[in-house]
């Protein structure tokens, strides 16, 4: 577990970078944008996270499936401070009609407040595919 400070010049920036120009992204109770929380936990995690390689799958041939964000609460606003934890929560093998082998991994982060309520949920799908293909 790890600790994600939310900083109102990051949520400047990054509505900046998505070219986001919504007002509810700047002032200082700026809210996190969803996908904020995603680049946010990979920034603060103590130790870069690399849950492919962890996995075993091959980063040459790893690609992002699927994202899902699920708000348990209000988003969150500059200043809020959110524990961390990831875990992958389902793993899967499947075979495609050419024989190639595809592994899929889904992997998820959970984001609370200081109360230890859940705030926010991230599901991310990560698929290797099979060795004759390239992402």
């Amino acid at each position: 577990m790890f600790d994600v400070l939310i900083e109102r010049g990051k949520i400047r920036e990054f509505a900046l970078a998505t070219r986001s120009s919504h007002p509810d992204f700047t002032g200082p109770a700026a809210l996190a944008p969803p996908t904020f929380l995603n680049a946010a936990s990979r920034i603060w995690a103590d130790e870069p996270l690399d849950i492919a390689r962890d996995l075993g799958f091959d980063p040459a041939r790893t690609l992002h499936g699927e994202e899902e964000f699920v708000f348990h609460a209000a988003p969150p606003r500059a200043g809020d401070r959110l524990g961390v934890t990831v875990q992958v929560t389902g793993r899967a093998e499947k075979t495609r009609r050419n024989g190639d082998r595809m592994r899929l991994a889904v992997v998820v982060r959970e984001f609370r407040d200081a109360a230890g309520r859940l705030v926010a949920e991230q599901r991310s799908t990560l698929v290797e595919t099979g060795p004759g293909e390239r992402p």
